[in-house]
């Protein structure tokens, strides 16, 4: 029975599918579990990639643009088309909307820039994750955020891409929480780090990558966050519930008028976190790892997408965390977190984005309600 959804966001390397089904067949896992989505577009090998499944022996299917406009209309929500932005890897969301008439019960998010470890069981250990129950380290900080490569940091002294630069130089506590729901699984990455742009170019990249490497020694197992304390969430190998969906929504990023980029996933764990929190469910970090063979790029490219989001960064989790809902449903908790975005009236450079923002995560919730 296939109860897991995989979707990759590809315009290269697709073949990454060969690599992750080799390492669920060597480590014994269940591949007929397993549905694969390529979110991709018009202007890429679709057949190729069709092929590729079809070889492999796995069902799937490879969508561009065209065929998502054809699936909106098929399923009668072709006027929510637009929450889907253009040419972004916050496309994404579709293949959370595809889970919804698929059936699915998990999806995993995994970028084509990726591979598994070897000696992993990569789809094993997120699923165990997932249906774990027991005592887990539980992690803050004294800046209410807490770095998701706090190991080891004197080696490489990092921070991943959204972490605000006002929560840096932060004291990390360590206590022990009873997890009874984790909704979300974040695997994290070897190789080349996700950073922001101007880390990278600190460190004297041009190329969109990073002087400093992460190793498997860098990360020393699994841990949850405190209620009211922050994370950096990375979609390129993330592991999920479909329960969390309705607040789940990978956000607006490239298509819109701010040019905003990059900031998709992270504002969504922001928001997913504070979901969770209300929801006494919690999000797991740190395996299975994945090796990030980031392709290089110009790491300007990637400033000019990120700041105009900036200082927008530095207030929303603030924001979020303000909100206030005794609702114990996700659909209610991301409603007033969207109603939240619309009434603020920060001063801060394209605050007003928040106002799009939120009108967008509505329109998502009708979406997601039409289709449930």
């Amino acid at each position: 029975m296939k109860d897991i959804c995989i979707i990759i966001p590809t315009i290269r390397n697709y073949g990454i599918v060969r690599n992750y089904l080799r390492n669920a067949r060597e480590s014994g896992f269940d591949v007929s579990r397993l549905g694969f989505l390529l979110v991709t577009e018009d202007f890429c090998d679709i057949s190729a990639m069709k092929k590729m499944l079809f070889e492999e022996g796995v069902q799937g299917e490879v969508v561009g643009q065209s065929l998502r406009d054809a699936w909106f209309e098929k399923n009668g929500i072709g006027d929510f088309k637009g929450i889907i932005p253009r040419k972004s890897h916050a496309e994404t969301s579709f293949g959370l909307l595809w889970m919804l008439t698929g059936g699915y019960d998990y999806g995993i998010f995994i970028d084509d820039d990726t591979a598994p470890l070897r000696g992993t069981d990569y789809f094993g250990s997120h699923m165990a994750n997932l249906g774990f129950r027991g005592k887990m380290p539980s992690l803050s900080s004294d800046k209410n955020w807490v770095n998701v490569l706090h190991h080891n940091f004197t080696r490489h002294m990092l921070y991943p891409r959204g972490y605000p630069y006002s929560c840096i130089n932060e004291t990390i506590g360590v206590s022990e929480k009873s997890v009874k729901n984790a909704v979300i699984s974040q695997g994290l990455w070897t190789e080349i780090p996700d950073l922001d742009s101007i880390r990278i170019l600190s460190g004297g990249d041009l190329n969109g990558q990073s002087v400093v490497k992460t190793v498997p020694a860098d990360f020393r197992g699994n841990f949850v966050v405190n209620r009211s304390n922050y994370l950096t969430v990375c979609s390129m190998n993330l592991a999920f519930k479909r329960e969390i969906i309705p607040a789940f929504y990978q956000l607006p990023m490239d298509d819109n008028p701010w040019k905003i980029g990059r900031f998709d996933d992270i504002w969504s764990g922001v928001f997913a976190k504070k979901a969770c929190d209300i929801m006494d469910d919690d999000i797991i970090t740190g395996m299975p790892l994945c090796a990030h063979n980031k392709a290089p790029r110009s790491t300007f490219k990637d400033l000019n997408a990120e700041v105009p989001a900036l200082e927008i960064n530095e207030h929303l989790w603030k924001i979020t965390d303000s909100v206030r809902c005794d609702s114990k449903s996700y659909v209610d908790i991301y409603r007033a977190i969207a109603e939240r975005m619309i009434t603020e009236k920060g001063s801060f450079i394209n605050a007003d984005y928040l106002q799009y923002l939120g009108k967008k995560m509505l329109l998502w919730l009708d979406c997601v309600t039409k289709l449930s």
